[in-house]
């Protein structure tokens, strides 16, 4: 099974540190996050890799073909020059795929089990409050929780297994999420898997980078 990588974006929310390098090319605990996703997926047995890049697409292509001997991958690339949103770049490369395969966001730190996935599926994970919660009764305050895990809220994963039949559904420009999704649950043929107990963390800010390197032990 192939792991498409959506690897395109500009990362503005984490500028100075994406001026010069693609976003999945921030380091955490010592690593580049698409370095930590490839040896998560290969403890599945993914070894093909499909990296959808746009911004500062030399630096990322670079990286990888210096990598793929040392990390035992094999890449291709398709490449935006000019953003088409993650459905229109997806789009681009259905001549690569035969056969089910794996979306990934080049953004996100897991250790959940894709073997679970199932075709047409979409990873949930429980949100994680991005407040304290303060628990009460009546008017009494009875306990301070510090950003807890809500796990009657569940939210994309950005993981992703999908069927060549997507392509049918994907649009020239825009994102999977906003178009394809969407369209995919009013037919009834999208389904979700939930991952309860796993690591996943998206790295969006400053502050995701600095917790995720102190949590890197939970990837290994």
């Amino acid at each position: 099974m192939k792991a498409v990588i959506l690897a395109g974006g500009f990362g503005k929310r984490l500028r100075p540190f994406t001026d010069d390098r693609p976003k999945p090319l921030l380091e955490i605990g010592g690593k580049p996050i698409m370095e930590w996703q490839i040896l998560w997926l290969k403890k599945f047995g993914i070894r093909e890799f499909v990296i959808l890049t746009g911004y500062k697409k030399e630096t990322l292509i670079d990286w990888t073909s210096s990598n793929a001997e040392r990390l035992e991958a094999n890449f291709i690339y398709g490449v935006e020059n000019e953003p088409l949103g993650t459905g229109g770049a997806l789009k681009r490369i259905r001549h690569f795929i035969q056969e089910d395969f794996l979306v990934v966001n080049g953004d996100i730190l897991t250790n959940l089990d894709v073997t679970k996935l199932r075709t047409m599926s979409i990873a949930l994970v429980p949100m994680k409050s991005p407040y304290g919660i303060v628990e009460v009764e009546g008017e009494k305050v009875t306990r301070f929780l510090e950003k807890p895990i809500l796990f009657d809220h569940w939210i994309n994963a950005g993981v992703y297994r999908l069927s060549p039949e997507v392509f049918e559904h994907l649009p020239d420009r825009g994102d999977l999420e906003k178009f394809t999704f969407p369209t995919l649950a009013e037919k009834g043929v999208l389904t979700a898997v939930k991952f309860r107990d796993a690591y996943w963390r998206s790295i969006d800010s400053v502050k995701d980078m600095e917790e995720a390197s102190q949590e890197v032990d939970k990837l290994v």
